[in-house]
């Protein structure tokens, strides 16, 4: 072997060892970081001016709920829930939402009341451990529109059971939280494995093992929503968003609503869960190898 085939081939171990070791260290990195992450948080001008969007002004904002059933997230979308930032409303922990799924019943009790128009909306049920932040606002061009996911560890054993949690979007006292394009309110009863299951996505390591398939506590979630109300009056409207257990205290349930979504304008057309992550580490890596292929070739002319 000549000398400079013998500092080719050098040049191309070295190469190979700090290009697989590059891409080795990337890839585990990058791996820690999709997922959902939670920032737990009973401050209501925070929530409300998270999800605050454009031609909305708002006003008297108060908060009702454990100081660590709401908060704020990130990263929704490499989990898999169709919206990358916004705030999350629970009936138990907030960061209890968190993946990946290792519990078919996660639960947190916080020990308070429940809600008349929760409990309007569920007739004979009992209504605990609600969590409601409403205030008044006003709309620019008269319209509102926000996105919204429903998910909950009731999914999928409680559906129809007498154990229903529930949530609502009180608006002037109306829920406007439906199944987009109808007026059928979404609920565990109403979004599942049976009804209207097109907008449904199963997350049940009860059903499908583990790991399972979004990086979600949650046992099943819904597509995106948009809630709606057009032509409003002009001036002052108020507006509920809510959510507690239904029949029990326990099984937690949880509210994501898009960050900038509340607006006077409709936000970008919901299409359901984002896929299951795919970091952007595999196309580097895919890149990276087809370099050393190159690099490779170059030495072996």
């Amino acid at each position: 072997m000549s000398f400079f085939q013998e500092k080719g081939a050098g040049m191309m171990r070295k190469f190979t060892a700090v290009t697989l070791f590059f891409f080795a260290v990337l890839f585990i990195s990058s791996g820690t970081a999709f997922g959902l992450a939670v920032s737990a948080t009973g401050d209501g001008a925070l929530l409300v001016n998270t999800i605050l969007g454009s031609g909305i002004t708002v006003s008297n904002i108060s908060y009702n709920g454990g100081a660590n059933a709401s908060g704020t997230f990130t990263d929704g979308l490499s989990s898999g829930i169709g919206m990358d930032t916004g705030i999350i409303l629970t009936s138990g922990s907030a960061a209890g939402a968190v993946g990946p799924n290792d519990s078919d019943s996660y639960s947190v009790t916080n020990g308070l009341g429940g809600d008349a128009d929760l409990a309007g909306l569920i007739p004979g049920y009992s209504v605990n451990d609600a969590t409601v932040l409403e205030f008044d606002f006003e709309s620019t061009g008269g319209d509102l529109y926000f996105n919204f996911v429903f998910g909950s560890e009731e999914y999928n054993e409680w559906v129809d059971s007498s154990f229903n949690d529930v949530f609502g979007f009180f608006l002037d006292g109306i829920n406007i939280g439906l199944i987009t394009g109808t007026t059928t309110p979404v609920t565990i009863d109403n979004v599942n494995l049976g009804d209207n299951s097109e907008y449904y996505n199963n997350n049940d390591p009860g059903d499908l093992g583990s790991p399972t398939p979004y990086y979600l506590q949650y046992d099943g979630f819904t597509d995106v929503f948009t809630a709606e109300a057009l032509g409003l009056t002009a001036g002052s409207h108020h507006i509920k968003l809510a959510i507690a257990d239904a029949g029990d205290f326990i099984y937690d349930s949880g509210v994501f609503i898009q960050g900038g979504s509340f607006s006077d304008k409709p936000p970008e057309p919901p299409g359901g869960p984002a896929p299951v992550p795919e970091p952007g580490t595999f196309v580097l890596l895919g890149s990276g190898l087809v370099g050393l292929v190159l690099y490779r070739r170059k030495f072996k002319k």
